[in-house]
């Protein structure tokens, strides 16, 4: 017990800074993700604090920090507007039905995680990976190019003059910063005295410049202050709970929940690279889904895990659960009690911070690898960055995915061959070699010859295996060819399993597998495959 308490220890004050800063880069992005939802900016940051809390305790990946994400909120967007519109202008109906949808993404999202999904996320192939942090880092990148725009008669407009001049000054003093202190010690939070530094010249200096709280003014909000979370049971009064409704909260509760998870397992994974260590997939989707039917229950607009914010609470050495819940906790004390404080924070600080989160995350070796991987590959990495820019990344990674899929398939098709013999009695061996599945099926096919073979025919699957339906489907014409042509065909080293299921699906077919072949390269093979 002493052991244990005295390694985590060891890595407390890392921990604490780290989380420190952590809450800090949270507050802007757990805002404008509530202003692109169309709700309060309190429904996010309340949802930062709540999915960011819980998942820190019970997650799967200590040292990630979760919270309201942008790819979460444009989906919100339709669904606030239609539930808005089932009600009267003054009812915000669009928040209950976002609450309830809310809670039954995090049923979704424990399901998978009773279920053991997660452990699907290890089949992502390395170049949807590559795509997915290349094309993260891109949206963080232009999420940011919106802090350089002010609210100008009513509309927002692109900085100009001294407001442009002096927002630039202050990002590249945050990233110089961040840049050159760990150069001289790497034991300080280089991203938290960044912050400090910028927002001390700009309180003493008293300078014009865009804050966290002309930010959220801006925006429509009314500031940050706060009280605790309250349970929103007005939800089922007001939502109708019928069939109506879930048909309409359903199908985003769906998507939410798919985004929700590949994003949060896609950001485990590469914590995991980043940190040499391996999270629980499947914990992480029980912890998520708890904690959006918590967040939706208490009036937040739910979460996931949040890549910026991981790497920035990584980079800064935050490696247990101590970092994430010292974050969430932060930002309910800003909340509570340090809300005008947080809003005198300038945005470039926070700007900043995020620009180093993007150099930091990009890939930038994949410039020197995409000459060298197969083209496939390179296509796959390039789709998937695309097209986590253009949509988002749920459509992306699955994207990539089936690409990764099909090109296998494709390459693997090609590699089915039959190597021909024929026995001193006249009997004509067909030696298979590589899978039988859909995608060989038409090459396996064309490897026969029904019509000039000999009366006796052996298809021999030694180096061989029938992987699908498709594969079976086959066989049985392939066998049904032969004995229509009046010509005996045997099957030899089938693994039993595809033995079992051949005989299932057509008994008749038990006539001309062979079982008992005295062969010891059959049984090592059998077990091998199996």
């Amino acid at each position: 017990m002493t052991e244990f308490i005295r390694k985590r220890a060891a890595n407390a004050k890392n921990d604490i800074f780290s989380g420190l800063t952590v809450a800090l880069a949270l507050i802007p992005e757990a805002v404008a993700f509530a202003f692109v939802a169309g709700v309060p900016p309190l429904v996010g940051l309340y949802a930062a604090f709540m999915v960011g809390l819980i998942t820190s305790i019970f997650g799967g990946r200590p040292g990630m920090i979760s919270g309201a994400t942008g790819a979460l909120a444009v989906v919100m967007v339709s669904l606030v507007a239609q539930g808005n519109a089932m009600g009267a202008p003054d009812e915000n109906m669009g928040l209950y039905y976002l609450f309830l949808t809310v809670i039954l993404m995090g049923i979704i999202q424990m399901l998978a995680g009773i279920f053991k999904l997660g452990k699907f996320v290890r089949l992502i192939p390395h170049p949807v990976m590559m795509g997915f942090v290349n094309g993260l880092a891109i949206v963080i990148f232009l999420s940011q190019l919106g802090m350089f725009k002010e609210v100008t008669g009513g509309e927002r407009v692109w900085m100009s003059g001294m407001s442009l001049y002096l927002m630039i000054g202050f990002v590249a003093l945050t990233m110089l910063i961040m840049w050159g202190l760990p150069r001289i010690n790497k034991k300080l939070p280089e991203a938290l005295i960044a912050i400090l530094v910028v927002s001390a010249i700009v309180i003493i200096g008293n300078l014009d410049v865009a804050t966290v709280g002309s930010f959220i003014r801006d925006g429509g909000g009314t500031g940050l202050k706060g009280g605790l979370p309250v349970l929103q049971l007005e939800i089922f009064e007001k939502v109708p709970l019928n069939l109506e409704t879930l048909r309409f909260i359903g199908p985003y509760a769906l998507i939410l929940a798919a985004i929700g998870l590949i994003e949060s397992l896609m950001t485990l994974n590469l914590i995991d690279e980043l940190t040499e260590t391996r999270g629980n997939t499947n914990r992480e989707c029980m912890a998520q889904g708890g904690a959006n039917i918590v967040t939706g229950l208490f009036g937040g607009m739910g979460g996931c895990a949040m890549i910026g914010q991981s790497i920035i609470n990584i980079k800064g050495g935050g490696r247990t659960r101590l970092s994430g819940i010292v974050a969430a906790i932060t930002l309910l004390l800003f909340i509570l009690f340090a809300s005008s404080l947080i809003e005198r924070v300038p945005i470039a600080a926070l700007v900043g911070v995020m620009f180093m989160v993007v150099i930091g995350t990009f890939a930038w070796s994949s410039f020197r690898e995409i000459s060298k991987i197969p083209l496939s590959d390179a296509i796959v990495l390039v789709a998937v960055s695309v097209l986590t820019v253009i949509f988002d990344l749920a459509i992306a990674v699955i994207a990539g995915v089936i690409i990764s899929a099909l090109v296998f398939s494709w390459e693997n098709a090609k590699r089915i061959r039959a190597r021909k013999t024929v026995q001193e009695d006249g009997t004509k061996v067909y030696e298979i070699w590589g899978p039988l599945f859909f995608g060989s099926v038409q090459a396996f096919n064309s490897k026969f010859d029904v019509k000039n073979d000999p009366d006796n025919v052996v298809i021999d699957f030694m180096e061989s295996r029938v992987a699908d339906h498709s594969a079976l489907e086959a066989l049985f014409n392939l066998v049904g060819k032969y004995e229509a042509a009046g010509k005996k065909v045997r099957i030899k080293h089938l693994s039993e399993e595809c033995q079992r299921l051949m005989i299932k699906a057509s008994p008749r077919l038990a006539t001309v597998i062979e079982e008992d072949i005295d062969d010891p390269r059959y049984h090592v093979m059998a077990q091998v495959m199996e």
